[in-house]
């Protein structure tokens, strides 16, 4: 294991203000989204889509890492170059999905577990040998009446962390993503509870299972109001609630913080990471880690309606998904305006 590279790796996926672009969608998922904008439903519409986002003039500088799918990870792009090599020419650290997705846990009605462990130490040579140089799991924690129990919470918290450790001895970053998510009718201080207990439990994991910290990216939620929540809180709220729970549950040898959006819109997304960053900044608080983000549909989704599967429409489409990571670049910074949002030109 060499700790110097992976170290070295993780700082430089957020440098200058930069943040990763996760567009590593499932195959369900993403055909979920083609259809509802009339796109087909194929592989090689997946492939041209994501040649897209890859190929946009200008994306590295504001994008410094880009997380694939498998079946992306394994396509060429238009040019016969295969997408992790054409993001490395690009400057753009290529970074695979490892999880093979959620099921349901036993006995535990609405819970879920993610699966993916078996044989996962031959999967991550195999794309460390391709050109990966960190990869991502992600957890999903459900809030509800009865849930989520004690047994979910360890359950997901052990898999991150046995993924975690099996990164590592591969020499890739990991990116552990714990996600309490948005949907339901719980109030922000609920998300806040179930979120510090989360975190606990996941770093408490981590550390049995002997990973570095320094070599570690955390991706968390925002601590928000569920979506049904008939009291949604203020920006300055959740920028409060979100920094406090980090400060409480986060070590500070963790290299970086990148938020996933968790189906928040492009405009709130940007502005919440924003108004964080105030925060901290306002109060001279001096955070551990670099705060930035992760963001799949924050940034791709203005870029997915313009294009809607038509050739004619790329160069469009990638002027909007290279906005797009500007506004989070800038957010990064504490300079987002709501302004941003139609200084460019389409």
């Amino acid at each position: 294991m060499n700790y110097v590279n992976m170290i070295a790796t993780a700082h430089e996926l957020f440098a200058d203000d930069k943040g990763l672009l996760a567009m590593d969608e499932s195959i369900p998922t993403c055909n979920k989204r083609f259809a509802k904008i009339g796109i087909q439903q194929t592989a090689d519409m997946r492939r041209l889509y994501r040649d897209l986002l890859i190929t946009a003039p200008g994306l590295k500088d504001s994008i410094s890492g880009a997380i694939l799918c498998d079946e992306t990870f394994n396509q060429l792009a238009n040019d016969g170059t295969s997408f992790p090599e054409l993001l490395t020419q690009f400057g753009i650290i290529p970074g695979i999905k490892v999880d093979r997705g959620l099921i349901d846990m036993p006995g535990r009605a609405g819970e879920k577990i993610t699966e993916g462990l078996d044989q996962l130490r031959h999967r991550l040579k195999e794309y460390f040998a391709q050109g990966a140089r960190f990869a991502k799991w992600r957890a999903a924690i459900t809030i509800g009446p009865n849930c989520p129990s004690r047994g979910c919470i360890e359950a997901n918290a052990s898999a991150l962390a046995r993924y975690a450790a099996l990164c590592q001895e591969a020499g890739l970053v990991p990116i552990v993503e714990p996600e309490v998510v948005m949907e339901g009718e719980h109030s922000i201080d609920r998300c806040q509870e179930v979120t510090t207990e989360v975190l606990h439990t996941v770093f408490q994991q981590l550390a049995v299972q002997g990973v570095i910290f320094e070599a570690l990216i955390l991706k968390p939620n925002m601590v928000l109001s569920g979506l049904a929540c008939k009291k949604q809180a203020s920006v300055e709220e959740v920028a409060t609630a979100t920094i406090s729970t980090l400060m409480r549950t986060v070590p500070p040898a963790v290299a970086a913080v990148a938020f996933l959006s968790g189906g928040q819109s492009p405009h709130l997304a940007s502005t919440r990471l924003n108004a964080m960053v105030l925060k901290h900044v306002l109060y001279k608080t001096v955070l551990p880690w670099e705060l930035s983000f992760s963001f799949a549909r924050a940034i791709q989704q203005p870029a997915l309606e313009i294009w809607r599967g038509g050739q004619e429409n790329v160069l469009e489409a990638q002027n909007a998904l290279c906005h797009r990571a500007r506004c989070n670049q800038a957010a990064r910074k504490g300079e987002y305006i709501p302004e941003m949002e139609s200084a460019w030109a389409r």
